[in-house]
């Protein structure tokens, strides 16, 4: 099982500290070029590694967290997925305005799916704060809970596993169509709240 992640801004360093954190390798990419990235790949040596955005894409799952208005560009021209996993951590809002992006109605997740075709998408890591991602998921007495949804059943299953594996509570919150709804932000139910599953 391999793992990239596309975007190196708050979230998707924080992502990579996680893994690095539960001793799993990963690749990292950004539109900077690897090179950009050097201070981020020596603080988590050995586990994360610098790519381009194209190799970082052929990971078996991949991290998106590209601000909303990049995220075409950053996934253009990248061949079909096949089937592999993506995980749709972004929102469609961005410093340092902070206005909500124009949606016609969709979902920031069915939008972001037309972006990733033959993709198997999960919509997850996208509710809490940077900090807080990567902060103990454990610190607070119990786990911190991390939501996810998706379509594929077995994509969801491999997600909710890394999850466990890096110490957090996962919650299926179904398909995309209720779970993405209820974590998108803005207007969502759920974004930013920090809960925890005891016992």
């Amino acid at each position: 099982m391999t793992i990239g992640i596309i975007g190196a801004g708050n979230i998707g360093a924080a992502i990579a500290r996680i893994l690095a954190r539960a001793g799993i390798h990963a690749t990292i990419a950004n539109s900077r070029g690897p090179e950009s990235l050097e201070p981020l790949v020596a603080e988590l040596s050995p586990w994360i590694s610098a790519v381009t955005i194209e190799e970082a894409a052929k990971a078996d799952i991949v991290f998106v967290a590209v601000p909303w208005s990049k995220l075409p560009g950053a996934l253009a021209g990248l061949p079909n997925w096949g089937g592999r996993i993506v995980v749709d951590t972004n929102n469609p809002i961005e410093a340092p305005l902070f206005k909500p992006a124009e949606l016609n109605g969709r979902l920031s997740s069915e939008i972001f799916a037309d972006m990733v075709p033959g993709a198997r998408v999960v919509k997850g890591f996208n509710h809490l704060f940077a900090a807080l991602l990567e902060a103990d998921p454990t610190s607070d007495g119990g786990k911190r809970v991390l939501f996810y949804s998706g379509d594929d059943a077995d994509a969801k299953a491999e997600v909710g596993q890394l999850i466990d594996k890096l110490g957090f509570f996962g919650i299926d919150l179904g398909p995309l169509s209720v779970g993405g709804k209820l974590v998108q932000f803005p207007g969502g139910a759920l974004p930013s709240h920090n809960l925890v599953k005891l016992g």
